[in-house]
């Protein structure tokens, strides 16, 4: 009776979990749809069409960039704490400590610190230099805990086997641990791309709110859920802003899809090797 109760329990929760993601994704298509317009994808943003098109560059390359300091500085910490550094270190309990208390900041104060830091300090401006390091910062965490729990699911009898037969440290880490833990590590920054993708309040201090398209790294913008907060919340605009939340959703599904796409042929390809 009881396995029967716990059971009845899980898939209820799946049901509710899954019914309230297909609820969202219906309502946003049933009121963004109707709403998506030629004047939406301009390339020239006015007050009359409040084109999506530069945000949606910039967001592209906010996330490319955030991607592109916080990865392989996260992975790389997390193969150092697991596969190098000592358990009982002080430098893991150290970097551990400041991972944890990174990763339960308010993005708020990420954004006062990006503000402070970056543009004020730093004399970055409102800018995507600001914004991707402020960004970077956040997703850090989160690349550094996936990548530990990935390599932590590893079997250490695989590494074990990597030794006997002679394999070195790094060549063990790249050839063994590497392929089984890619999955988990690629999880980890597909969250990352999700939380880089749908952040605003960082970005509201840090890249600004421009609505122009970004001519240099030193300009400032707005992405995506960005621009779709500002037009919901000036009231003008609710209708565009349920589109561009649409088209958010768009984009976030085919980021996440071809994450997994390249994930699974680097994994076949080792695996093939």
């Amino acid at each position: 009776m009881k396995s029967k109760i716990l059971n009845a329990f899980v898939y209820l929760s799946a049901g509710i979990t899954f019914g309230m993601l297909l609820l969202l994704i219906v309502y946003i298509t049933m009121k963004g749809v109707p709403n998506l317009t030629k004047d939406l994808f301009s390339m020239t943003y006015t007050t009359e069409n409040v084109s999506m098109v530069p945000s949606i560059i910039t967001t592209l390359i906010v996330v490319i960039c955030s991607l592109l300091i916080a990865t392989p500085l996260g992975v790389f910490t997390g193969f150092y704490l697991i596969e190098y550094a000592k358990k009982d270190s002080k430098i893991v309990e150290i970097i551990r400590l400041a991972s944890e208390t990174l990763s339960g900041i308010p993005s708020i104060l990420y954004g006062l610190f990006g503000m402070l830091f970056f543009v004020t300090t730093l004399k970055l401006g409102f800018s995507i230099y600001s914004g991707v390091f402020t960004l970077s910062i956040m997703i850090l965490p989160l690349i550094i805990r996936s990548t530990e729990e990935a390599l932590l699911a590893v079997n250490d009898s695989l590494r074990m086997g990597s030794y006997a037969l002679g394999a070195g440290k790094l060549r063990t880490i790249f050839k063994v641990v590497l392929p089984v833990a890619l999955p988990g590590i690629l999880s980890g920054i597909i969250l990352a791309i999700g939380r880089c993708v749908g952040e605003t309040a960082a970005l509201v201090y840090t890249l600004g709110t421009a609505t122009q398209m970004p001519e240099s790294l030193a300009s400032s913008s707005r992405t995506l859920s960005l621009h779709m907060y500002v037009l919901s919340s000036e009231g003008l605009h609710v209708n565009q802003s349920f589109a561009t939340a649409f088209v958010l959703i768009l984009i976030t599904l085919f980021i996440n899809g071809l994450s997994n796409f390249i994930g699974n042929r680097l994994v076949g390809g080792k695996n093939n090797e």
